[in-house]
């Protein structure tokens, strides 16, 4: 945990973007590290976690990080979150919480809220559309036999 505060420390200080750290864990050692990059490479999605992961997954040579935890600087965010899932990481350790980060202006109640919405009610309008074009890809990766499952 200290490695992941320290990298939020470092890297925020050095304008890299906000003050986040994460490190993942394998076996007692660190494979990934991470810290937010939004605003030095103009990526909304490069946070702690996501980089961390991002650099444990090349390391590891795999997708899944079933076998490793994840050290926060500070709780997920819902993006992070779902990364975190879809990694199978066993679990998650962090130190600031999500009312730390909203107090600084991080505040992600509103992706909270929306994520208990239907599609009709979100901010964001979502529309479904060439339903019948794209189900043809669905169906095929039912039928391939060679497909790498996650």
């Amino acid at each position: 945990m200290r490695e992941a505060i320290r990298i939020s420390i470092r890297k925020m200080r050095s304008n890299h973007g906000g003050p986040f750290g994460a490190v993942v864990v394998r076996r007692g050692k660190i494979v990934g590290r991470g810290w937010n990059r939004v605003t030095s490479t103009n990526d909304p999605t490069a946070h702690a976690e996501v980089m961390a992961i991002r650099q444990a997954c090349r390391r590891l040579k795999t997708f899944q990080l079933a076998d490793c935890d994840i050290y926060a600087s500070c709780e997920p965010c819902p993006m992070c979150l779902a990364a975190i899932y879809w990694a199978r990481i066993r679990r998650v350790f962090y130190a600031n919480a999500q009312k730390d980060a909203a107090s600084i202006g991080f505040d992600d109640g509103l992706i909270y809220h929306e994520l208990l919405q239907p599609a009709s009610r979100r901010k964001i309008p979502m529309k479904q559309f060439l339903r019948n074009e794209a189900i043809k890809a669905f169906t095929e990766w039912k039928r391939k036999a060679d497909k790498t499952l996650y």
